[in-house]
């Protein structure tokens, strides 16, 4: 049967009907919700891990296992989401919208949006770029940068860490692997803005004109550098993109290497920022495992698991179901909307004793799915750890007995449906 509006799987017994409209009464659009999702999430995993939303139709699904069943499944639940978002070549969009669009390139499904054997093309085209030697490569740049960010704000006994650190950090290395120069770093930063409103699904038509105009700029800007590179190879990720070889596999056209470097731009520092600033608050809010992380920096590996299981950048991703199936008890038409909570997902008991609490010594940490899971599992995981790793070290380091700042409010988050991250950290220590 076609599950009904309020249709859940629930371990157990079936949920009252009191527990229906109490899960009702969430909106996953809801930016509270967004901001919060803790309750809701929690709900979820104990009461209805497949559950048709009240709201909108869509099939949320939030326990460890399912999440990481329909992440692995690629052959029943698709990638294919851009149609269904509005972003794809063939979707309805605004006259205003589609009139900026006329100015650049159409979107093409490529890694995020595709599925295998198409995925697959890609994937292996890029993944040259990201191999461990390439990332292993960056450790010496990404100490520097760290250092030389801190030495910015060293004296001055507070920051902002979101803006003065976590954003510049992973948006330098990712921007000079792109062969973006400093001088253009602003704009950089300005299109990958551009981006997360696009991708975020709570744009408003004018919020959506403002995102592709971006978006169209940085294609503009992509096209001379990719042809260059064609020409001019450097040794860059850029280069090993659009100059990737594989057996067998086209190589990528313009419009294909737009698309990749879209997602690598958002993927490159906007969930590692995100990260940043969550994992520095908690550590900052909890003196012990600070103090342990100073006393024991081979912990903090670790750590990054378990800041990376609490924080959940992109707490939530589309998927499309394709054909008919069954998903923890409950009937899932084909062409059904799914939203895949991964921010649920990492915080369940059944996998993470006492989810809630952070503790850098969590033996399975690293269970976490925050880099997704399957053939989409996140290209740049590798440099996204590193770059964490490096950044804690050196703030542990050389930040003195860290606070948040005196009269701060607390954190707010942007509305989004995919992503999470905190605007600001405002952080005071003593000063060097």
């Amino acid at each position: 049967m076609s599950p009904s509006t309020d249709e859940v799987s629930t371990p157990g017994s079936a949920p009252s009907s009191e527990q229906k409209r109490a899960l009702a009464s969430f909106n996953p659009f809801d930016p509270a919700v967004q901001a919060q999702p803790f309750e809701y999430n929690d709900r979820l995993v104990a009461e209805a891990p497949v559950y048709r939303e009240a709201n909108t139709g869509l099939i949320l699904v939030s326990s460890h296992a399912l999440v990481n069943q329909v992440l692995c499944d690629h052959e029943t639940f698709s990638n294919r989401f851009m149609l269904m978002m509005g972003g794809g070549a063939k979707a309805k969009v605004p006259d205003a919208v589609a009139e900026v669009m006329k100015g650049g390139y159409p979107p093409v499904d490529t890694m995020l949006t595709a599925d295998p054997p198409e995925q697959r093309r890609f994937r292996s085209l890029v993944n040259k770029g990201f191999s461990l030697r390439r990332v292993s490569a960056l450790a010496p740049r990404i100490e520097a940068l760290t250092q030389e960010l801190i030495d910015g704000f060293a004296a001055e006994g507070r920051v902002e860490l979101r803006s003065k650190f976590a954003v510049p950090l992973p948006l330098t290395v990712i921007a000079e692997q792109l062969g973006v120069p400093r001088a253009d770093l602003e704009k950089f930063k300005k299109w990958s803005d551009g981006f997360v409103a696009q991708l975020g699904g709570m744009a408003s038509p004018e919020e959506q004109v403002e995102a592709w105009k971006l978006i169209v700029e940085f294609q503009k800007y992509f096209e001379k550098v990719l042809k260059d590179r064609a020409e001019n190879p450097q040794a860059d990720i850029l280069s090993a993109v659009v100059n990737a070889k594989v057996e067998g596999e086209a190589p990528l056209d313009i419009a294909e290497c737009l698309s990749i470097l879209q997602q690598l731009l958002v993927a490159g520092n906007e969930t590692t920022a995100s990260s940043i600033c969550h994992g520095m608050r908690l550590l900052v809010e909890d003196p012990e495992q600070r103090a342990l992380l100073r006393a024991e920096p081979e912990r903090i590996p670790n750590a990054v698991e378990e800041i990376l299981r609490l924080s959940t950048p992109t707490a939530n991703m589309w998927r499309v179901c394709i054909q008919d199936t069954e998903l923890g008890g409950v009937e899932i038409p084909k062409g059904s909307a799914m939203l895949v909570r991964y921010s649920a997902a990492n915080r369940d008991p059944a996998i993470f004793p006492d989810p809630h609490r952070f503790d850098v010594t969590r033996a399975n940490a690293g269970e976490q799915l925050a880099f997704g899971a399957g053939v989409h599992f996140c290209l740049g995981a590798q440099l996204a750890r590193m770059e964490m790793a490096k950044a804690f070290e050196a703030l542990l380091e050389r930040l003195p007995n860290p606070r948040i700042a005196q009269g701060s409010p607390p954190p707010e988050y942007p509305p989004n449906i995919l992503l999470r991250g905190m605007t600001t950290l405002p952080l005071e220590f003593d000063p060097a």
